[in-house]
């Protein structure tokens, strides 16, 4: 049993992920502070595959992934589909594609909330980084940060990038190398910077760990939380402490003076508010779990992005990156270069050449989309012409989801165009199945329950698949669809796609929403616009699950930059605290 000193801190952190890592840090730089952070999983330094760049499907599957499958889902055909999240210190930023995509301005302008404009946002997407520009690279400088424990740098592409920025460039969409960090281009490609500095990945970790670990901060892993105790103070509902469960299945809780932040990530945060009771009241009593606080939103209101592989495959060696993996032995020497030299193949992520596109004038004619209600200057997915409706990407070689397991093997070679939907008007859910912390929820994405999803969709899919067939740079190189036994290459109309992204549509480990910031007369928001569960004192969530609707980008900057704000807002809560006297009675 921990002595009362050792399970009493200033503030808790629920959640060693992207975000949380990040709300630790940077409250651990105030050495007055003491910080407690939680970890249901392990320490990354060990984790080989975190390091490694290119080893991240290996931290899949396994007891460093929460290993969540959805329910059997209607709109893709009945099928489940498994959503992988990093479970060690660092979570999905340690296993992540590594892309620094922050999505358009105007994507958090519309939030409406006070403090979180894009352009009040993108400054704590930039705190948290520290850029390293290459020759090639025409960055703008204005951009990025310097200062930040997160280094990126740009991707060195493979040969069948470059063709695949000439085909996006001859079908319409402009070059723009570093639009993906400027937030004012809604269709144009270019190159997006990464999570990796000199061969090796760098994670969330980074901002508690090696030169910034803090001797007044303390991490706890393997140690699953439970939920937050909670005390009453008068007619005031304070979050107080937290309990826990070890990896040995010993209990303890942990006490708060000031506050209390659950960083568990879209799926495990509204768990931990639920099994709290805070949370849709009658589902509550159904698990026979007393409603603290009755707050409707929590759990609803996911959102991800669906990506859907178009895989090609060319007879040109050289042009992509397979022979490093697939052929004869070579990937023991691509493992061998990456381990000792931080370089080669295994020292990046084989994503390529990125786009965003407007999708306005190939579905004007459409029915669904001509005759769809719309706002003043808005599509009918509710987005302006400064926001784009999908984004295209590319990979170097085969490869993706373990589904994807028809390896070129036999020296041949293949790439991919993956079609994702920006602004999903389908939405899905998080419940318990129990009250036992150690069982996961239960998540349901609901995809392409929507039409609309499907119209964008399988246009953006037909569009992708006429960059590669008709682009000046890929036109005359691909020999067909792969594996060899489907034929996507040759469709031509939206028709023809729909029962191909049923069939293959999948996550892009975007998740969102679920415990989501509002205005006050907003019953279904769970959080105000400082984080703060309304109803309770002292109790914060700072990861995805606050975005009220999902940007047109990747999560991962976001979930820094949401890590940056909350840090500052608690500071902010201190300074006009003036001490750190506590707010409890612990």
């Amino acid at each position: 049993m921990n002595s009362e000193s050792e399970s009493i801190y200033d503030y808790i952190v629920c959640g060693g992920g992207t975000s949380g890592c990040v709300v630790a840090g940077r409250l651990a730089e105030n050495s007055e502070i003491k910080v407690l952070l939680l970890e249901a999983g392990q320490h990354n330094k060990d984790l080989e595959n975190v390091h490694m760049t290119g080893g991240w499907s290996n931290n899949f599957d396994a007891e460093t992934d929460w290993n969540f499958v959805t329910p059997p889902m209607v709109g893709v055909d009945n099928r489940q589909v498994k959503l992988s999240r990093g479970r060690f210190l660092g979570g999905c930023s340690g296993c992540n594609g590594t892309l620094c995509i922050r999505g358009c301005k105007q994507d958090y302008d519309d939030w409406g909330l006070d403090g979180w404009s894009g352009e009040d946002f993108f400054k704590y997407m930039n705190k948290a980084e520290t850029f390293h520009p290459k020759p090639w690279f025409q960055a703008d400088k204005e951009s990025h940060g310097y200062s930040g424990p997160l280094h990126t740098e740009p991707h060195d592409l493979a040969p069948i990038s470059n063709l695949l920025l000439d085909s996006f460039v001859s079908q319409g969409i402009p070059l723009n190398h570093d639009m993906f960090s400027t937030g004012d281009i809604p269709h144009g490609c270019g190159h997006a910077p990464r999570t990796v500095y000199e061969g090796v990945r760098t994670t969330g970790a980074d901002f508690i760990t090696n030169k910034n670990h803090r001797g007044n901060i303390t991490i706890k892993t393997n140690t699953t939380v439970d939920k937050v105790v909670f005390t009453n103070h008068g007619e005031q509902l304070h979050a107080s402490g937290v309990a826990t469960k070890a990896s040995d299945g010993s209990s303890l809780i942990y006490y708060a003076r000031q506050e209390i932040i659950i960083s568990g990530g879209a799926y495990c945060s509204p768990a931990v508010l639920l099994r709290s009771g805070i949370g849709p009241k009658e589902e509550l009593a159904k698990l026979k779990i007393p409603c603290t606080v009755s707050a409707p939103g929590v759990g609803r209101n996911l959102m991800d992005h669906l990506i859907v592989f178009m895989f090609y495959e060319t007879e040109q060696a050289g042009l992509t990156n397979d022979r490093h993996v697939y052929h004869d032995d070579n990937f023991d020497k691509t493992y061998a270069e990456g381990k000792e030299k931080k370089s080669g193949f295994l020292s990046t992520f084989p994503f390529g050449a990125f786009a965003f596109a407007r999708m306005d004038d190939r579905l004007k004619d459409e029915p669904l989309w001509k005759n769809a209600p719309r706002q003043i200057g808005r599509d009918p997915m509710g987005l302006t012409p400064k926001q784009p409706n999908v984004e295209f990407f590319t990979t170097e070689c085969y490869g993706g989801p373990k589904q994807y397991d028809q390896f070129p093997v036999d020296h041949k070679h293949a790439f991919s165009m993956i079609a994702e939907l920006f602004a999903p008007k389908s939405r899905g859910s998080v419940t318990l199945k129990s009250a036992d912390p150690m069982e996961n929820p239960l998540v349901d994405c609901n995809y392409l329950a929507d039409p609309m999803d499907v119209l964008v969709l399988s246009e953006a899919c037909r569009f992708g698949n006429e960059i590669v067939m008709n682009g000046a740079g890929t036109k005359d190189i691909v020999k067909g669809s792969w594996p060899p036994n489907l034929s996507h290459h040759t469709y031509k109309t939206r028709e023809e796609w729909v029962p191909y992204i049923k069939e293959h549509a999948t996550t892009c480990y975007h998740a969102a929403g679920t415990c989501a910031m509002g205005t006050e007369d907003d019953t279904m928001a769970v959080l105000d616009e400082k984080l703060q569960v309304r109803g309770v004192v002292g109790l914060r969530v700072a990861d995805c699950s606050a975005m009220p609707t999902l940007h047109g980008g990747h999560t991962q900057m976001p979930a820094y930059g949401i890590g940056e704000k909350c840090a500052d807002l608690i500071k902010d809560t201190l300074r006009m605290a003036g001490n750190l006297q506590p707010h409890l009675g612990c």
